[in-house]
């Protein structure tokens, strides 16, 4: 169905008009002047070009210059462009500029593009926080683990914040200096007597150095006792030596066992060399009866001199049995 000619140049003109005051947001142009912005609708139009949204630069200007603050539309709208949070930029620099704190525009947006809170940088340069610690295990030079937990109080670097460490720095290098100063304490109730110590050794290192904080005190908030881990190394050694001295003993009963074996093989070797001289005995007595190199009388001479060692030996040692002679051994072996 057509439409009516009059109705269609109002139709077209409607939508002309939505487009231009969308592209010229003239409302939002007049609020600008009459709060002393300076802004020009073509601005506002090239910026709904280049997809910003004008109504958040020109809210942010109007805060910006109610606050004093000498901002304009371009810097805004690059800040925004670069993906920055110009709500955030704005509220922190306001609040720098209550507090006496310098810092800049260009400061504040490149702390912003960083990665960084920069509003919360400002809150907590002006109002310091606490980072409370960690459990921190230390043992003193008598061997008792203590386990202390510190409360840090820091205040944000504004000149430090691109750049600079962050909190796990600070709580990295608190920590390494608590069991720095309650290692070189020569015993736990010396730390227990004073945690105060601890707090004042670990303040003189600076070590809020390069990070993003400056560290105002160090307070130790409780020390506890843990294990007696002197007593335990020294029992774990006593073991470990005991399992050593088990060790070489059973390798000494070992060498021991062995020598006895082999001392009796030889011993048995030595018996059966023994025996077999002593068998040769009666054969050789033989070969000089036959031979004509022993008579009967040196024969009975040299019994008569063993009758005499037996005496002699049964003598000396009384109930006990003579071995320089076997009775019919000799005999039967020359029969």
């Amino acid at each position: 169905m057509d439409l009516p000619f009059p109705l269609f140049p109002i139709i077209v003109g409607g939508i002309v008009l939505l487009v231009f005051l969308y592209f010229f947001p003239i409302s939002l142009w007049i609020t600008a002047l009459f709060s002393g912005v300076r802004v020009s609708l073509f601005q506002l139009a090239f910026m709904r070009v280049r997809k910003v949204p004008p109504s958040l630069i020109v809210n942010s200007l109007i805060t910006s210059t109610k606050a004093g603050l000498e901002l304009t539309a371009n810097d805004l709208e690059t800040h925004y462009l670069a993906g920055g949070n110009i709500p955030s930029v704005i509220k922190a620099l306001i609040s720098a500029d209550k507090a006496n704190i310098p810092l800049s525009f260009k400061q504040a947006t490149a702390i912003d593009l960083a990665g960084r809170d920069v509003f919360e940088a400002v809150t907590t340069s002006v109002n310091p926080k606490v980072i409370n610690t960690p459990n921190v295990a230390a043992v003193a030079q008598d061997g008792i683990q203590l386990i202390a937990k510190a409360r840090i109080t820091v205040r944000a670097n504004i000149a430090q914040l691109v750049g600079g460490a962050g909190e796990e720095t600070i709580l990295a290098r608190v920590g390494e200096g608590i069991v720095t100063s309650i290692g070189s304490s020569r015993s736990h109730k010396e730390v227990l007597e004073n945690p105060d110590k601890i707090s004042k050794l670990v303040l003189s290192k600076g070590l809020d150095a390069g990070t993003a904080f400056e560290i105002l005190s160090i307070d130790i908030a409780d020390v506890d006792i843990g294990e007696n881990i002197g007593a335990k190394l020294q029992t774990d050694q006593a073991s470990a030596d005991l399992r050593v001295a088990e060790a070489r003993a059973e390798e000494r009963r070992a060498m021991a066992v062995a020598m006895e074996q082999e001392n009796r093989a030889k011993t048995q070797e030595a018996k059966s060399r023994v025996v077999e001289a002593e068998a040769e005995i009666p054969r050789a007595i033989a070969e000089a009866f036959r031979s004509g190199n022993l008579g009967v009388m040196d024969y009975y001479k040299m019994r008569n001199v063993q009758a005499d060692t037996d005496m002699r030996d049964s003598i000396a040692n009384p109930g006990g049995q003579s071995s320089s002679t076997k009775p019919g051994r000799d005999e039967a072996r020359l029969s």
